[in-house]
Formats: C-alpha cells, sequence, structure tokens
C-alpha cells in the first residue's frame, strides 16, 4: 500500500469515526496559514496533501474549527462533561465537551544529559548554533540550512546529539534530517574531516512562511 493510499484510509476512519461525534480544534493565533501548510507549494506533496485535506474538513464542517482560542478556565458538568471555557478577540465562549486533547508540543528528556557539558538554546533545547534555524517562532518556511556535525557539536568532547532530539522542542524534524547527521557525526568520528563537512541533503520546503527567515 502507497503512502496515498494509507492517507486515504485514515481519512475514511476519521470521517466514520467523526459520524458519531463532533470534532471541535481551536488554535491560539489568529491565522490557520501555517497549519493547513503549502498546499502545492509545498516541496514534500504529501505534507502539502495532508494540509490541505484538514483545510477541506474544516471547510466542510466535519472539523470545527476556532482561532485565537486561549482556554482561561475548565470546570467538570454534573454530567461528566467538561466545559471548556476560552478567551479571544475580546470575547469569551465556553464549548460543552466529552474529552479534552491538548496538543502541548514535544520536549526532550534532558535528564540523561545533566552530568555532562552541553550548549543548548535556553528556549528551543537544541544545539544553539541550530536553533535560530529552527525557532518557530522565527519562521515557518521549512529552510533549515544543511548542517552537519559543526553544528551539532557541544563543549563535552566527543558528545552529539542527532535525530529528533537536536531539534528538542522544534516540530519540523524530518527523518531525512536525522539520517544526514548520523552520516555526518559518523564521518567525523572516523576521522574523515572532507565527508563531515560535505553536505548532502537538501530539504523540502513548505510553501509557506510566518516572518523572517533566518538567512
Amino acid at each position: 500500500m502507497v503512502y496515498k493510499d494509507l492517507l486515504r484510509v485514515a481519512e475514511l476512519a476519521i470521517v466514520a469515526y467523526l459520524g458519531f461525534v463532533r470534532a471541535v480544534t481551536g488554535i491560539r493565533g489568529r491565522s490557520a496559514r501555517r497549519l493547513f501548510g503549502g498546499g502545492s507549494a509545498d516541496q514534500l506533496p504529501a505534507r502539502g496533501e495532508l494540509g490541505q485535506r484538514l483545510k477541506e474538513a474544516v471547510d466542510r464542517g466535519v472539523v470545527v474549527f476556532h482561532k485565537d482560542f486561549t482556554v482561561t478556565q475548565l470546570t467538570p458538568t454534573p454530567h461528566g462533561q467538561l466545559a471548556v471555557q476560552a478567551g479571544g478577540a475580546g470575547a469569551e465562549n465556553t464549548i460543552t465537551v466529552d474529552a479534552l486533547v491538548a496538543a502541548t508540543g514535544f520536549r526532550p528528556d534532558l535528564d540523561i544529559l545533566r552530568e555532562v557539558r552541553v550548549t543548548l538554546d535556553p528556549v528551543i533545547e537544541a544545539p544553539v548554533r541550530l536553533a535560530p534555524d529552527i525557532d518557530p517562532n522565527e519562521h515557518s518556511c521549512g529552510t533549515v540550512r544543511p548542517h552537519g556535525v559543526d553544528v551539532l557539536t557541544h563543549d563535552e568532547e566527543g558528545l552529539y546529539i542527532i535525530g529528533m532530539k537536536s531539534y528538542g522542542r522544534a516540530p519540523t524534524f524530518l527523518l531525512a534530517t536525522g539520517c544526514e547527521q548520523a552520516r555526518s557525526v559518523v564521518a567525523h568520528i572516523a576521522g574523515d574531516a572532507a565527508a563531515a563537512s560535505r553536505i548532502e541533503l537538501q530539504l523540502p520546503t513548505t510553501g509557506v512562511c510566518n516572518t523572517t527567515v533566518v538567512a
């Protein structure tokens, strides 16, 4: 089964499930442009298609969508539900739900590194030389500069954080990034400086940006 078939099966399963429930989602921001993605402008077609399918579900009313949605209070009801009070755009509204799912994001567990010298950005929790390129508060274009061992080193000699954990709290990691990081770091450990410094990856852009791209 190809990737597009899997997406279709997942979509049908979601639609079938939503036939029995009413889904409501909300974001703190005032624009869903990043959430819906770049569509045909996304250089990773399946990612762009996934975002467009979400937009279509919202447009059809399959998913009720709220922008500028900040939860201010949660109150249990006598019927076992939850009253979600939210503020935004100078108004308050309350939505009663059976279940609440909080998409709070990912952050790495760094406890294992407490006894070694790591150099991490205090906000993104990624290597300081990588953090500016992947900070979602700066840009969302997916235009991360190709990188390898040079930006993944720490003060602790011989220590490298690669893969998803190298992105800290940033949500834009792609598997191809981790593979290139591993290739560069292993080449460095093997003593092949030329291969370690050579970049063999061009990441696909998302086709949508929010603010200033790090040059």
